[in-house]
């Protein structure tokens, strides 16, 4: 009976997010229900190919990511896996026809993490973005407009930068982490050894243009995904405001946060605004 299974690997998606990501988890509780799992679903296989690249210290991390990888190529062709995960995804990419060329540019950035440190040009980065982050907003995406190419094709340079906004935002935060733990270096222009307020003013500016042209894109999303979008931006745009007004010395010895009072402020704020039709 697959369809016990097939609850079971949502669950499973659904406690990934909300375990690895509570300002996450608590956006897409605010989807409508009709599309909230399969953004549980896309978030789950995300995360877990993010987790092999960057927590298994102790294992092989090429073993692992060549086996989830192959699992992922099985369970896409045939409709069913037993990583409930995996399972979940393939799910959620058959039922709205999610182009194979977005998954394939996921998996190719996350398979960088394995052995490049350094980002030494803006098209590397760019490439990098682009895989780690903006196909995971057009999956979302496809998911938002419900498989509706038109709307697709309308929002989708704006979902893109919303996702460049989002993945530059945690580069800057987890700067101390990535320079120190794991040594990588994302920012191309910028000597991450002598992080000085200059380069991460310039860095700040460049997040704040994407944020710009995705605030825009979200203003045109259905109702169903609209608030929920909007609550991860206010968050996000929160993050960055600290880090804005946090000395560069700091964000590379320390994790910005935002609390989980604060995290219920901007909600309401944002629930108010949504209400009012100040979008």
């Amino acid at each position: 009976m697959k369809a016990l299974f097939d609850t079971v690997s949502h669950e499973c998606s659904k406690i990934t997010t909300k375990t690895y990501s509570t300002s996450f988890s608590l956006a897409t509780k605010m989807l409508a229900k009709s599309i909230r799992q399969d953004i549980y679903n896309i978030y789950g296989f995300v995360r877990f190919a993010d987790e092999i690249v960057d927590s298994f210290h102790d294992y092989n991390k090429e073993f692992l990511f060549h086996w989830f990888e192959k699992d992922l190529e099985l369970a896409i062709h045939n409709k069913i896996s037993l990583n409930p995960i995996l399972n979940a995804f393939q799910e959620t990419y058959h039922k709205y026809n999610i182009d194979k060329a977005l998954v394939t540019a996921f998996m190719k950035s996350m398979k960088m993490d394995l052995h490049k440190t350094d980002y030494l040009t803006q098209d590397e980065f760019k490439e990098y973005i682009y895989g780690s982050a903006d196909v995971v907003g057009l999956m979302c995406l496809k998911v938002f407009v419900k498989g509706d190419e038109e709307k697709y094709q309308k929002l989708k340079d704006s979902a893109m930068s919303l996702g460049s906004a989002f993945q530059k935002v945690n580069f800057l935060r987890d700067l101390k982490a990535d320079f120190e733990d794991l040594n990588r270096s994302y920012f191309p222009d910028a000597d991450l050894s002598k992080l000085d307020e200059q380069s991460k003013q310039d860095i700040i500016n460049d997040i704040e243009e994407d944020f710009s042209k995705g605030l825009e894109g979200i203003k045109q999303l259905p109702i169903e995904a609209k608030f929920g979008v909007f609550m991860a931006y206010r968050y996000y745009s929160q993050l960055l405001k600290k880090l804005k007004k946090t000395p560069a010395l700091k964000i590379k010895s320390t994790r910005i946060r935002v609390s989980n009072s604060k995290k219920i402020e901007l909600l309401t704020r944002s629930y108010v605004k949504y209400q009012l039709n100040l979008l």
